[in-house]
């Protein structure tokens, strides 16, 4: 079974974290305040799709400026 690593905040990890709770976030307030809510979730996934078939990420560049670091720094 593979785990990964949880010793530290690498971008990675945050990515996941905050892409969890975008779709969570999306759900509730799509079914409890407003069906554009639900909105939320395309972005999400499309920004998912697009890191997928290009390794460009609006989220790791934001995290990077603001400091986080990812697992492997490839030089």
């Amino acid at each position: 079974m593979y785990l990964a690593r949880n010793d530290f905040w690498y971008i990675e990890r945050v990515i996941y974290l905050v892409a969890g709770v975008f779709t969570l976030a999306g759900i509730i307030l799509g079914t409890q305040v407003s069906a554009y809510w639900f909105a939320l979730n395309i972005l999400v996934g499309i920004n998912l799709v697009v890191f997928s078939l290009t390794g460009f990420c609006i989220m790791s560049n934001i995290l990077f400026k603001l400091g986080l670091r990812p697992q492997c720094d490839r030089k």
